[in-house]
């Protein structure tokens, strides 16, 4: 990958302006974050609304996860909400006529549709829209606006044979000479109708085309405009779907000389057939092996939180690395298991877990049909000091039980120690080190059941009466990559001898902090925890109930009893400090 990758440098395919939009990147003109793009709960009308969207479904749709307290902060409008021409006898045949939303289903406008979405739900920070690369499914209506004022051609596609996909026939696409015009044009209109991202889809298309000519001169010039265009109006907040094909792949996802884009891991989520679930997941764990060489952040795409398979496809997506968003239909949502991927940050903005490292899979060959667990490794924070993810799915169709040895985990080092936490249970292991017969895991798992576990590398303190000390910043616990919660963590013994942890933590939530000699400490005598500053209710400190080694810390219920308000940071700074020796009181 990284010769591959030498070589489309070094030919130098793109564009002037393209390179010069490059360039100026380099040179500090920086696109948005990508914390503020990635990083928050995310809402897809596709499978939620069906394929014949109007501005109430909508309007509905986000109503109904406000009312069950689901504040998302990003919103995809995806398919169907363009005017189009139906012609032929399916989508693939069908054409894009003009910018402006289909005037039957939104009456008002797209303008108007996003201002009412906005105003009423303003935690929904970031609205996309989707289209096509080349418009819709057949690229441009010949009879429409846009056929009218941009120059067009006729394209010839072949079928897709091996998918079933009637896609063959002809096409008309907007000609080499306005692309980068309609793009311009096309992202203005976005951008006063108050959208802030796209989904871009079916780049495929490209690949389906007959002749030479057009693919060699059209396909670069379609990704450079859609780049470029992105990159000015949004901020690179864009979404690339159905584009794994050679051409785009090493175009425009492989070099690294622009901001990393969300681009889809595989097939689409399709809730209604049973056995493309953990196909699903099986796959985009796979496939992962070759994006993370890219310049991409792999999505898995959305989900529903009410399925035989959400639990499943939760704990995928906590695990993949990437952005998660669900496509519940309206009134429909599991709480508690969108609670378990999300946070609420002190400004109340949700966000997720997101390790910091992709999920891929550590068993690249071992197939979908072995009656294997597919274990999926991911990692959060600095080397060394991190903590590795292993996400474990069954999908076959019985139960099972494997063995797992913690050095399998990713970024797990022989010389240190670590707890390993399973998330479902909540039950955390002694210190172990990799590769002894106390570090190997006994999970059994049912048929469409998953486990996390969490290995976190262990601190040590010695003391003169208690002896050796372990511990360990677990993030927030009860979610399933709560440590990617965590921004910074520290310990520290002080010289009165008291160890100190400084962590900060992206949201609030139930703080875990393994100690090895916690049932020698008591929670009044030995603690002090402080919230920004101030001591925290006592009352917010408690054992766990399933590990007497575990102090949780209720920073969520803190956070309210004592009124605080942030300040100028958006992290929550955590202090704990607590005594592994009591002074000894002179008579």
């Amino acid at each position: 990958m990284y010769q591959a990758r030498h070589y489309v440098i070094t030919e130098k395919k793109a564009s002037n302006e393209l390179q010069a939009e490059m360039k100026a990147i380099e040179e500090g003109v920086k696109p948005e974050w990508m914390e503020n793009w990635y990083d928050g709960l995310g809402f897809c009308t596709w499978n939620a609304l069906g394929q014949r969207l109007t501005d109430e479904k909508v309007f509905d749709a986000v109503d109904k996860l406000a009312e069950n307290n689901i504040k998302v902060t990003g919103l995809i409008i995806d398919d169907n909400w363009q005017t189009i021409d139906y012609r032929g006898h399916g989508q693939f045949q069908h054409g894009w006529c003009e910018f402006e939303a289909e005037p039957k289903a939104f009456p008002k406008g797209l303008k108007a549709t996003v201002a009412h979405i906005r105003e009423k739900h303003p935690h929904i920070q970031h609205i996309a829209v989707w289209h096509a690369l080349l418009g819709y499914w057949a690229g441009i209506s010949p009879e429409g606006k846009i056929a009218k004022e941009y120059k067009t051609v006729e394209i010839v596609r072949e079928d897709a044979e091996r998918r079933n996909l009637p896609l063959g026939g002809k096409m008309t696409v907007v000609a080499k000479e306005d692309v980068d015009k309609f793009y311009n044009d096309f992202y203005k209109f976005l951008v006063d109708c108050g959208i802030d991202g796209v989904k871009t889809d079916a780049q495929f298309m490209t690949d389906t085309w007959v002749s030479a000519t057009a693919r060699r001169e059209l396909i670069d010039a379609y990704l450079d405009a859609w780049t470029i265009s992105s990159l000015r109006h949004f901020s690179i907040k864009a979404i690339s779907c159905m584009s794994q094909t050679p051409q785009i792949l090493f175009y425009n996802q492989l070099p690294r000389n622009k901001p990393a884009i969300l681009c889809r891991n595989s097939d689409d989520f399709f809730p209604e057939i049973p056995a493309s679930h953990p196909w699903h997941v099986w796959t985009n764990a796979h496939n992962s092996l070759l994006t993370q060489h890219l310049n991409i952040l792999p999505d898995w795409d959305m989900f529903q939180t009410v399925h035989d398979y959400s639990g499943f496809h939760a704990a995928a997506r906590c695990v993949s690395g990437g952005p998660i968003y669900i496509t519940d239909v309206p009134g429909q949502h599991n709480l508690d298991l969108i609670k378990q991927m999300t946070g609420l940050t002190i400004r109340g903005k949700t966000v997720i877990f997101r390790p910091s490292v992709i999920g891929k899979t550590i068993d690249p060959y071992t197939g979908y049909d072995d009656d294997g667990l597919l274990k999926i490794g991911c990692y959060h924070g600095k080397a060394v000091t991190g903590t590795p993810i292993l996400g474990v799915f069954n999908i076959s169709a019985r139960s099972l039980t494997e063995i797992i040895p913690l050095s399998s985990f990713a970024g797990v080092l022989p010389s240190m120690r670590y707890v390993v936490r399973a998330h479902s249970s909540g039950k955390v292991s002694p210190p172990v080190t990799p590769g002894t017969p106390a570090s190997a895991l006994t999970t059994s798992v049912d048929v469409r059941g998953y486990e996390i576990f969490t290995a976190y590398p262990l601190s040590s303190f010695d003391s003169e009466s208690k002896g050796k000390v372990w511990t360990a910043n677990l993030g927030l616990v009860g979610k399933m990559t709560g440590a990617a919660a965590i921004v910074n963590s520290d310990f520290l013994l002080r010289h009165d001898g008291k160890v100190e942890l400084k962590t900060r933590l992206k949201a609030l939530g139930v703080l875990g902090l393994y100690i090895s000699k916690l049932p020698e400490l008591t929670i009044h005598d030995d603690f002090l925890v402080t919230i920004q500053n101030s001591v925290i209710p006592v009352s917010a400190v408690s054992v766990c109930k399933n590990d007497d080694k575990v102090l949780e810390i209720d920073i969520e219920k803190a956070w309210e009893e004592m009124g605080l308000h942030p300040g100028w940071s958006n992290e929550v700074q955590m202090t704990v400090t607590f005594a592994i020796d009591h002074e000894q009181v002179e008579d």
